[in-house]
């Protein structure tokens, strides 16, 4: 899953992007409004992490622009001020979390875990193919009821396979879930990641399959091999 922060201050910034990173998400940052505007523009995220005071566009503008967009991503709020003022101008332009800086990193990683999982859990308790399930509140796959040991970017994929299941899902779509923009994306390696899962799934009536120049699907075999 990937989260998008926007934050003015770059060493916080990054902090927050390191502890969102060792969670298992991939995270984009920009520092100002209209970076964030242009960059979701072209990307999908899970959700966002807004400054409130922003150089170029405020996080509300920003806000309000995702929000006319009937674009629905849950955003959260990062503030100085914990004034009841400055929370209801955050939630009347649409936000669905409020942060207080200085904050606890447990309770920013908390309220970002229950954002993600509201959203989630709006879809469905449990993501179901075949025997494999997708636990949202965990962010945790089941075979059989055992957890499925998966590397961090065969997570991605397979979440990202797993969240648009039965339909089919491009590469580059397989990219953008695993890389952030920082990062040099290889893209040979999503191939490496499909081989490994199909190996991990091999006993798994749930399967992966290859339509060749379109992308990948995920779906319930339609027989088990004997």
């Amino acid at each position: 899953m990937k989260l998008l922060i926007v934050e003015s201050n770059a060493a916080q910034a990054q902090s927050i992007g390191a502890l969102l990173q060792e969670e298992n998400f991939v995270v984009d940052i920009v520092h100002d409004g209209e970076s964030a505007e242009a960059i979701m523009a072209t990307q999908h995220y899970v959700a966002v992490l807004l400054d409130f005071r922003l150089p170029r566009m405020s996080g509300v503008d920003v806000l309000a622009r995702i929000r006319r967009r009937r674009d629905n991503v849950p955003v959260l709020m990062l503030t100085e001020h914990e004034s009841i003022e400055d929370k209801l101008f955050c939630f009347s332009a649409g936000a669905d979390e409020f942060v207080v800086k200085p904050f606890d990193s447990r309770e920013l990683l908390a309220r970002v875990k229950a954002l993600i999982r509201r959203k989630l859990t709006d879809m469905s308790t449990a993501l179901v193919c075949g025997d494999l399930r997708y636990v949202p509140a965990t962010r945790e796959f089941l075979h059989n009821g055992a957890a499925l040991g998966l590397r961090r970017r065969e997570h991605a994929v397979l979440e990202t396979l797993m969240l648009r299941q039965g339909r089919t899902v491009s590469k580059a779509a397989l990219i953008n879930s695993v890389y952030s923009l920082e990062e040099e994306p290889n893209t040979d390696v999503i191939d490496l990641y499909i081989h490994r899962l199909r190996k991990r799934l091999l006993t798994s009536s749930a399967e992966i399959l290859t339509l060749r120049g379109v992308g990948y699907i995920l779906r319930t075999r339609s027989r088990l091999a004997v």
